[in-house]
């Protein structure tokens, strides 16, 4: 049996791992990579489970009588499904205009598949509704990155520079249970001596390893930033030199921050003023020090001012650039930063060029063979492409977005009243039992495809297993799509990439100069990198920042309240996030026994002096309602959370029907992370 290196299926660290085919099963070992150093987590160990499980689809399913969503789903053949879907789009496009169709992805396809959706979507439908789910996890701290530093690269850094630093804030992240193999570098850290404050309204795993656990209020981590600057300018630990030099637009940022006294600032997070100080005084004296933020501080109405105000903080200190030192944020999905690079998302092409920029459109245009005028403009977001009802028809790949997107309720409406979904995925999720057309499609380990971890680090995952007979990859699905809608496109991912490569160069994010063979030799390739000659670019910002005029851009901030605050119908706030077994809506770990026996159903984390006052004990059931929705979960008592905030994890249906998709005006991110709540306890039946 022929062993095969290849790559964890799940989160952005892409872990490398070892498949050999065997009898019963496949047999599947870590190995040596340098992001996990031959660990795993409980969900990479298991990954292997899903390739023959019963649940898997393996053939098109199509409805009994079309249209009819009661109807129930049927096998079909391949060439009716695709006829069905044909016949969807053309017929509304015709009725209803080009924007009617669009698509949906994912950061967890390959970099080949984001590529050819968007170009899909573009290029043959001729439609700007296309997003994905990356709108949902990073787009805030991209957008802030971009303003400021000129380039959204999650960690413009090797994930080993942690195991350097001195002192780490890290904010709104979880990496002991969400990416248990990066904690060996955070304890190297503290093994030699290093000081970590985590900022999270749980004691999480991660914080309870800390040196300092600052507990705010969900929805204040902007206040807290600017608080901590304010003490930096007061106290002198502004590296002044560094401002002159590198960056433009403190004075605005420093005279911005005189009101957020650290008094002020307790009395707004919760945060003691004597943590503060500790903070600051560690990240500007026992250095080098990194900032690191994650999905807790941006998944907010005011998440990229959020981001931008931890930007402005390292600014500040002088951490950007140096030697392991800096600020990043900790990219989610396994392919979550190459997923946004190139070209599914509603406003961008590839190469992170943007979609109203007419030179990168003309250089687009070139390489696909289309004239520029032709190429829609940006698209709607994914809430709003979602909820809007011009859309008619939805193609959705690699998502569960009746489970993933916030005020699920009413996005399981819009999606029941579409005149045709159609999902490609590897089970019957729940967004999939709502389609007109299931397409059943390869798993990682049955295809061929890059990714993009979260240091920029450009890794192949390559085919170990055969897909199941009657199963075909997205790559294989979109071509033929193409070519009945009259357009002709490779279904081959070496070819898809090498024209991702030429759609790429001389943009932001250029992968020119990455090929294959450079992958598997160097153990992956770190953009930007503009030719075969170019080492790649593991650190970024020693010698200069990719803005016009080569300085790093402090933005002016505010805090503001989240869209959404208690009051006597609702009060208490609610935060979600993630557990340790589970993995983003749980359509793959909700399906691995071993996930499931550890934890098989959500819990809400609840203080114990919150659960006194409405007579709840450890194990009720408890229904948490909002403005939008109920969900029925298990209690988890724990003197780990605010007595004002209670925590509900978002792997299973629930929990977003309760989220508010108020959106941050720059990012268009929703706001998970805070809303108004009231809790019941449910009686016994």
């Amino acid at each position: 049996m022929t062993a095969t290196d290849t790559h964890c299926p799940y989160c952005a660290l892409q872990c490398g791992m070892t498949l050999t085919p065997g009898i019963p099963r496949v047999k599947l070992e870590p190995r040596e990579f340098p992001v996990n150093k031959g660990g795993l987590c409980a969900k990479g160990f298991t990954a292997a489970d899903l390739l023959d499980h019963r649940d898997r689809l393996l053939t098109p399913l199509v409805r009994k009588e079309a249209g009819n969503r009661t109807s129930p789903l049927r096998e079909a053949t391949w060439d009716e499904a695709l006829e069905a879907i044909t016949t969807a789009i053309t017929t509304a496009q015709q009725k209803h205009g080009r924007d009617s169709v669009g698509a949906f992805g994912g950061g967890g396809l390959t970099n080949e598949k984001a590529y050819a959706l968007g170009k899909f979507v573009r290029v043959a439908l001729r439609s700007s509704s296309i997003d994905y789910n990356g709108r949902f996890c990073m787009s805030s701290a991209a957008t802030a990155a971009n303003r400021s530093l000129g380039i959204d690269r999650g960690l413009p850094f090797p994930i080993e520079d942690l195991a350097q630093a001195k002192t780490i804030l890290l904010v709104g992240a979880n990496p002991a249970d969400a990416m248990p193999p990066s904690m060996q570098y955070l304890d190297a850290g503290r093994e030699h001596g290093a000081r970590h404050v985590v900022v999270d309204p749980r004691r999480t795993n991660t914080a309870a390893g800390a040196h300092l656990h600052l507990q705010p209020l969900p929805g204040t981590d902007l206040a807290l930033a600017n608080g901590m600057l304010h003490i930096a300018i007061r106290e002198g630990y502004v590296d002044e030199d560094f401002v002159r030099a590198r960056t433009t637009g403190f004075d605005a940022v420093r005279a911005s921050t005189n009101s957020y006294w650290p008094e002020r600032v307790e009395r707004m997070t919760g945060v003691p003023e004597k943590h503060l100080r500790e903070t600051v005084r560690l990240l500007a004296t026992q250095g080098p020090a990194m900032i690191l933020t994650a999905r807790g501080a941006e998944q907010h109405s005011n998440g990229t001012d959020t981001a931008q105000a931890y930007l402005n903080l390292a600014l500040a200190l002088g951490l950007v650039g140096r030697p392991s030192s800096g600020y990043g944020t900790i990219t989610g999905q396994g392919n979550g930063q190459g997923g946004r690079e190139h070209g599914q998302k509603a406003d961008q092409l590839p190469g992170y060029r943007k979609l109203d920029d007419p030179a990168a459109r003309r250089h687009v245009a070139a390489v696909w063979g289309v004239d520029p005028d032709d190429l829609p403009g940006p698209g709607r977001s994914a809430y709003e492409m979602l909820t809007d009802d011009s859309l008619r028809v939805l193609m959705v790949l690699a998502s569960n977005i009746v489970v993933s997107a916030p005020n699920s309720n009413l996005v399981r409406s819009k999606l029941a009243a579409l005149d045709f979904l159609v999902v490609s995925d590897i089970f019957r999720s729940e967004t999939a039992e709502l389609a007109d057309v299931v397409l059943p499609t390869a798993q990682w380990a049955e295809e061929e495809g890059t990714m993009t971890n979260l240091e920029g680090r450009v890794i192949r995952r390559k085919r170990a297993l055969d897909p199941p007979p009657d199963v075909k990859t997205d790559l294989e699905t979109l071509a033929e799509l193409a070519r009945r809608l009259g357009r002709e496109e490779s279904s081959d991912p070496r070819t898809v990439f090498d024209e991702l490569r030429r759609a790429s160069a001389g943009g932001i994010a250029d992968y020119a100069g990455i090929t294959y063979e450079r992958i598997e030799a160097e153990d992956g390739v770190f953009w930007p990198c503009p030719a075969e000659d170019h080492p790649g670019t593991p650190r970024l910002f020693a010698d200069g920042f990719p803005t016009p005029d080569g300085r790093a851009r402090f933005m002016r901030v505010e805090h503001r309240d989240p869209a959404e605050t208690p009051d006597k119908t609702y009060p208490y706030v609610l935060t979600t996030g993630r557990n340790m077994q589970h993995y983003q809506s749980g359509t793959q770990t909700r399906r691995v026994k071993a996930l499931n026996v550890a934890l098989p159903e959500p819990r809400a984390e609840i203080h114990p002096d919150l659960a006194r006052r409405h007579g709840i004990a450890e194990g009720d059931l408890v229904e948490l309602r909002s403005r939008r929705g109920a969900a029925v979960l298990r209690a988890r008592l724990s003197d780990g959370i605010r007595p004002d905030t209670v925590f509900a994890p978002f792997h299973w249906p629930g929990a977003n029907a309760l989220t508010n998709p108020a959106l941050d005006p720059h990012s268009r991110m929703p706001e998970f992370k805070a809303c108004a709540v009231a809790i019941t306890r449910l009686q016994p039946q």
